[in-house]
């Protein structure tokens, strides 16, 4: 676990720098399930993710020198996104490694914060491309989900969530490498030990499970075109991992439709604009995937809204036409 020391120590570094995202309650999403739903929106936190709070406190312990000979990290989009933004407002040089089938709009965006694209063409072996780049630049890698200080920034949207719920019972939270589930199922069994916290992982390629399964980070094999590209890393991160041992009750997954089908009722009825990604723990509970008692009050990380805009008007279309 991450300690809570460290994650309300990250909440004070961050204070003012990032959003205190809102978490709101959506009874006609919850109601079908039996339960009271809560949206954790870190869709609109700074750069459209909960990575933010993970990148800026990564660069904000770096020494001065550190800044000045640049970060490097490796993403399909939200933590790009995020170190760029994280370097730009520092005054940091920033390379990013992505995948050459990354999301136009993320990759526009990370661009749009001035740092350098460096693309890869196979997921597999990014952070072998990553590798090479480092050392041949002298950069700091800021790891997406494997560092305790960029795990102790994730934790602070845990921390705010039973600032802003203490009566929560049951927290969603969506896993690629596990970097936000580590951060948040910390915080949360922290300050909240009985409540549940459920991770889920797309159907057609799970990380979590098979990691847990062989005891230690395992390379796993990613579905290319989902909707939810941020939740395909090449592997699961240790901490997260040992994180989950501790702390994670139950583990779920989610097929396309219903990640679709989520990101549709988010919009329709909660009026957020939301990635696949960030709507895999609410499409858990829309699906039947989990189930809780009747009245019990959950909460869902909507942990990004950076959908790409010709597919999401695509999706909305096809829901249109459908009824």
């Amino acid at each position: 676990m991450i300690p809570l020391t460290e994650i309300r120590a990250a909440a004070g570094r961050l204070a003012g720098r990032v959003h205190r995202t809102p978490l709101l309650s959506c009874r006609s999403l919850g109601a079908p399930a039996g339960v009271l739903l809560h949206l954790k929106c870190e869709s609109l936190q700074k750069t459209g993710s909960f990575k933010a709070r993970g990148a800026l406190h990564k660069l904000l312990s770096l020494t001065e020198a550190e800044r000045a000979r640049g970060v490097i990290t490796v993403s399909a989009g939200n933590h790009a996104q995020a170190v760029a933004w994280a370097a730009a407002t520092l005054g940091a040089p920033c390379t990013v490694v992505m995948p050459d089938d990354a999301p136009r709009s993320k990759l526009a965006a990370v661009g749009g914060y001035g740092a350098r694209i460096v693309l890869h063409a196979e997921r597999a072996t990014l952070f072998e491309a990553l590798a090479r780049e480092q050392e041949r630049t002298g950069t700091v890698f800021v790891h997406p989900f494997d560092d305790p200080v960029v795990l102790a920034g994730a934790g602070t949207a845990g921390l705010e969530l039973v600032e802003q719920c203490p009566e929560v019972e049951a927290v969603l939270v969506p896993v690629g490498g596990g970097g936000l589930l580590a951060g948040v199922a910390s915080a949360v069994k922290a300050l909240a030990p009985a409540c549940r916290v459920v991770a889920v992982e797309l159907e057609a390629g799970p990380g979590l499970r098979p990691a847990l399964d062989a005891g230690r980070p395992i390379p796993v094999a990613r579905p290319k075109g989902t909707l939810a590209d941020g939740m395909t890393p090449p592997f699961v991160g240790a901490i997260p991992l040992e994180t989950a041992r501790a702390c994670v009750d139950e583990i779920v997954t989610v097929t396309e439709r219903a990640l679709a089908e989520a990101m549709v009722a988010l919009a329709r009825r909660a009026r957020l604009v939301v990635e696949g990604s960030g709507a895999a723990a609410t499409a858990a509970l829309l699906s039947g995937a989990v189930r809780f008692p009747q009245g019990t009050r959950v909460a869902s990380l909507v942990s990004g809204g950076n959908v790409d805009d010709a597919r999401y008007a695509e999706l909305l279309a096809d829901a249109a036409r459908a009824g």
